[in-house]
Order: C-alpha cells, then sequence, then structure tokens
C-alpha cells in the first residue's frame, strides 16, 4: 500500500470518529451545547486533528452526510440488478443503506439540520441524474420523497418491512409515470 493512501485511510478514520463521536453526543445534548473538547476525547483524536479538516461541529456533520452519500454511490454501482432511478432494486437498496445510518439520520433530524440530509440527498441526484430523461424538479421531488419516506418509516418504528416500503414508493412513481 502507498504512504498517500495509508494518510488517506488514517484521515477518513479519524473524520469519521470524530463524526460518529458528535452522533453519539447528539443524542443527549443539543449540538450548540457541545464542546470540541468534548468530542476530541470522544473521538480519541487532538484538537490540532479536528482543525486540520473542521472549523466547525457543522461542518463534520456535513462532512459525514457526503461520506454517506459517497457510499451509497458506490454501493449502488455494483448492484447489476438496478437498471434505472426508479427501479425497486434501487429504491429498496435506498432504504436499507439509509438505515445503516439512522441513527445520524434521526439524531440530525432532531436537531434541526434536516437541510443537511436534503442537500446533500438533492446534490447526489442532480450530479448523477440530472438530464433530458430527469429533469431537476423531478429529481428533487424524487429526493425529498425517499428522505421523508425513511424518516417517518424510522419515526414509526419500522413496522412493515423494508420491501414493503421500497414496494409503496415503486408503485408511486410507476404510477405517475404511466401517465
Amino acid at each position: 500500500m502507498e504512504k498517500y493512501e495509508l494518510k488517506s485511510q488514517k484521515s477518513r478514520f479519524n473524520r469519521m470518529c470524530i463524526a460518529e463521536a458528535i452522533v453519539e453526543l447528539m443524542k443527549s445534548e443539543d449540538l450548540k451545547k457541545i464542546k470540541i473538547s468534548t468530542v476530541v476525547k470522544k473521538a480519541g483524536v487532538s484538537r490540532t486533528t479536528f482543525y486540520k479538516y473542521y472549523n466547525t461541529l457543522e461542518d463534520v456533520l456535513d462532512d459525514y452526510m457526503n461520506e454517506i452519500v459517497a457510499a451509497y454511490n458506490v454501493e449502488k454501482h455494483h448492484n447489476s440488478k438496478i437498471q434505472t432511478l426508479y427501479d425497486y432494486e434501487n429504491i429498496l437498496l435506498t432504504f436499507y443503506f439509509f438505515d445503516q445510518y439512522a441513527d445520524f439520520f434521526k439524531v440530525v433530524n432532531q436537531q434541526g439540520f434536516y437541510s443537511l440530509l436534503i442537500n446533500a440527498i438533492n446534490s447526489f441526484m442532480t450530479k448523477n441524474f440530472y438530464s433530458e430523461k430527469y429533469n431537476l424538479y423531478e429529481l428533487y421531488c424524487y429526493s425529498g420523497g425517499l428522505l421523508n419516506i425513511f424518516m417517518k418509516w424510522e419515526e414509526q418504528g419500522k413496522k412493515e418491512k423494508p420491501e414493503d416500503i421500497a414496494q409503496i414508493v415503486y408503485d408511486l412513481y410507476h404510477h405517475l409515470h404511466e401517465k
């Protein structure tokens, strides 16, 4: 492994430790009351390391969400069953993938940072799907719908199977495209 790759892996590891520490602290405390010294202690990194990557705690959350979106993109590209944006398999993958980060999504939403979630998802949709086939409004509607349904599913205690929720979304969007 090259030196650059090792540094990059260490950088990502440190950043993820910082983000996970903040998420854990946000479960019991308002983000505005969390001190950077508390975060770095919980993350096992120095203040210097924190400031090497970030200026604010909000920057950490934004970076973490971008890491989640990047990981989703990798996962999506490895799934050969997905042909289009509205495929059932794509919708199901989205719910399973978001569910891996449910604590993050819930705590960020509870703390009033829903815009961080939707902005990252809108950006992903725009970068990856904006074309003559999918216009901007359609993509924003779809990404907002997916996120809202996921958040409500989580809030309701995930009583339904992800396959059932994915089927509801699939049926809705395919019904709209039939017209």
